[in-house]
């Protein structure tokens, strides 16, 4: 099974470091060839433990330092198969369709606790977009779902569900800290720095794609009419330098009304 692994890491990486690196996250978490030659194409090894976070201001230094490898940044959604904008409780209802490649996608240990995750306080109702828990690490996480920018005001929300989950679901005996993280299309990181710092719950920040290519690398493909003009364009110049053979020669080229494939020469 290895065979085929060191055949993508040698095929596909010419860094040395980079090679090392998906090895060993390859046989510590057992990826496939398939899942492996994925994660390479999505550039993991630049988006693990990416994410803006608080978690070294408001966790114990080692278990930040755990929290901090669940995150990614940018979360490449590609699997999705969406085209522009949508509206978040559609990106929620793909996402969950998707499970199996969205749960690759989070990492190593998750498992899904639930969607539209119900509760109460006192009588009013909420509801987290996605409940996760983190067997590896034994620690729930709370993921909500933005389709704009990030906004200050998202944390209060976010904060508010790992608060309510840390005192009602988590075990302190047993599970490690909750932790939040909010996926938003775009962010300004200077008001995501200011942001992280005025809020005591342990959150982090991430843009997501749906887009199969990165962004630098869509604005340097050409668009459909940009195409067509410029193969409109090199037809023009192939006419203009290959000039339509004679009458006679154009009817040696094509069969007449009456002929068979066996009458056309190949």
């Amino acid at each position: 099974m290895w065979g085929p692994c060191l055949s993508v890491l040698l095929d596909k990486l010419d860094d040395q470091v980079q090679r090392v690196w998906y090895a060993a996250a390859a046989v510590e978490h057992g990826w496939s060839r398939n899942v492996l030659l994925n994660q390479i194409m999505n550039r993991l090894h630049l988006r693990a433990g990416a994410a803006p976070s608080n978690f070294t201001d408001q966790l114990p230094a080692a278990d930040s330092e755990l929290a901090q490898q669940l995150t990614r940044d940018p979360y490449v959604l590609d699997f999705l198969d969406l085209t522009g904008p949508v509206a978040e409780r559609d990106l929620e209802t793909a996402l969950v369709d998707r499970l199996q490649a969205f749960l690759l996608e989070l990492g190593h240990g998750f498992a899904f606790v639930g969607r539209q995750y119900h509760f109460e306080v006192d009588g009013d109702d909420f509801h987290i977009d996605l409940l996760f828990f983190n067997w590896a690490q034994s620690r729930f996480v709370v993921l909500e779902l933005k389709i704009g920018r990030f906004a200050p005001e998202h944390l209060g929300q976010l904060g508010f569900y790992v608060a309510w989950v840390d005192a009602n679901l988590r075990g302190p005996d047993r599970h490690s800290p909750t932790i939040g993280i909010l996926l938003c299309a775009g962010r300004n990181n200077n008001v995501v720095r200011y942001s992280l710092a005025g809020t005591t719950a342990p959150l982090a920040i991430a843009d997501y794609t749906y887009d199969a290519l990165p962004a630098s690398a869509r604005d340097a493909v050409p668009t459909d009419t940009e195409l067509a003009t410029a193969a409109g364009a090199v037809l023009t110049q192939l006419s203009a330098a290959d000039p339509q053979p004679p009458s006679d020669a154009r009817g040696a080229m094509s069969a007449g009304p009456g002929s068979s494939a066996s009458d056309k020469e190949f």
